[in-house]
């Protein structure tokens, strides 16, 4: 079943769980539905900040709860996960701000806030901000574009399923492999100042 059949069938409360658990997909498919009249605008722009929202709540909690555990301390010593501290010891308010419109960051940076020092309420007032912002933004992105997006599935994806599907494939793999070509160099040209 797909994210788009989800939400057509659950409505408001797909949204809050897919903003939190997949992400833009979910929240921009809520906003072209609403383009469609058959949700409520502000309802899926409030569902999708409300996922979003306690998503990554519950991950610096977890964060906060297991730092001292074996599986978390297993994933803070991954690369990710050290560069993600890394920038928030240097920048915390900007980097909790942002770290859910950076892709490979969303689900490993609140976990990795809730391992450091930065204050709870701290935290839950900047992804407070954040979720907003975010949540609103890729509503409207599919309020504001979705004749174009639907004219785009309905035009173009019958009429060449396969071709299409092989295209998004190629183009998966081709990002996949550009992102782990970057982040290896990223990785090998940064000496270790610790």
């Amino acid at each position: 079943m797909s994210i788009e059949t989800l939400i057509a069938q659950y409505g408001l409360a797909a949204i809050f769980l897919g903003a939190g658990l997949e992400g833009e997909t979910a929240v921009v498919t809520g906003g072209v539905l609403a383009h469609q009249h058959l949700l409520p605008l502000w309802g899926s722009a409030a569902a999708a900040v409300a996922g979003s929202f306690a998503a990554d709540q519950l991950f610096f909690l977890a964060g906060r709860r297991y730092r001292d555990t074996a599986r978390v301390r297993k994933i803070a010593a991954k690369p990710a996960f050290a560069k993600a501290l890394d920038t928030l010891e240097r920048h915390p308010t900007v980097f909790i701000l942002g770290f859910r419109f950076l892709y490979g960051l969303r689900t490993i940076s609140p976990i990795a806030i809730g391992t450091s020092h930065v204050p709870a309420r701290t935290f839950m007032m900047l992804n407070a901000i954040s979720a907003a912002v975010w949540g609103v933004m890729f509503t409207g992105i599919g309020y504001l574009f979705g004749d174009t997006l639907l004219d785009a599935v309905h035009n173009i994806m019958p009429k060449h399923k396969l071709a299409g599907v092989a295209i998004l494939a190629v183009v998966v793999a081709l990002v996949m492999t550009a992102i782990r070509y970057w982040r290896r160099r990223q990785s090998n040209a940064v000496p270790n100042t610790r």
